[in-house]
């Protein structure tokens, strides 16, 4: 929890709006609501993480009773964005990658969630985790998905677009130009 708290400090000071942390405890509901409500209690920006399983709905049920920010994780098929969205979670985290490497057409099953939380009418967000392209972010954004977590790599390959820093340089390379002319 200390090393929770000091990372979570750290992400604000740098302008974070919120910090995600999951909770732990198994299939023991009792563990896993406290120490959600102990994750809870270090900001009220803290969103608490619990997995789709039958022990973590029932304590994501409990904490959101008690005004906890909660985001279920370890979401693998449609259904279970249906069960995310019976517990009030605020955002339902997918494993596009993972769900791949499994054999799931990952794509179209993270656009299924997407289009559930839609029509349900739900403020729950589909947070798409584990992207591993600046594509897919391009692909799911077209599926209507609006929240992802990026790794360094995805974030690079989204600014590095090779005809953008072509333009980028032409543009420099007209101003200097420009300026040296006018000079």
């Amino acid at each position: 929890l200390k090393a929770i708290r000091d990372l979570a400090a750290a992400a604000f000071s740098f302008g974070a709006q919120e910090f995600m942390a999951q909770t732990w405890g198994g299939d023991d509901v009792g563990v896993l609501l406290d120490h959600g409500l102990q994750l809870a209690s270090i900001d009220p920006r803290l969103v608490v993480k619990v997995p789709v399983t039958a022990a973590g709905l029932e304590a994501a049920t409990l904490l959101r009773a008690q005004g906890v920010r909660i985001c279920t994780t370890a979401i693998y098929s449609s259904h279970q964005v249906v069960t995310s969205v019976s517990v009030g979670s605020e955002y339902a985290a997918p494993y596009l990658g993972r769900m791949t490497d499994a054999g799931k057409n990952g794509m179209a099953e993270v656009e299924r969630m997407q289009g559930i939380v839609d029509r349900m009418g739900s403020k729950t967000r589909v947070l798409v985790a584990s992207v591993r392209t600046a594509e897919q972010v391009g692909d799911l954004a077209a599926r209507g998905c609006t929240t992802f977590t990026l790794s360094a790599d995805v974030i690079k390959e989204m600014t590095t677009e090779p005809m953008t820093l072509s333009a980028a340089a032409d543009f420099e390379k007209a101003a200097l130009t420009l300026s040296v002319a006018t000079s």
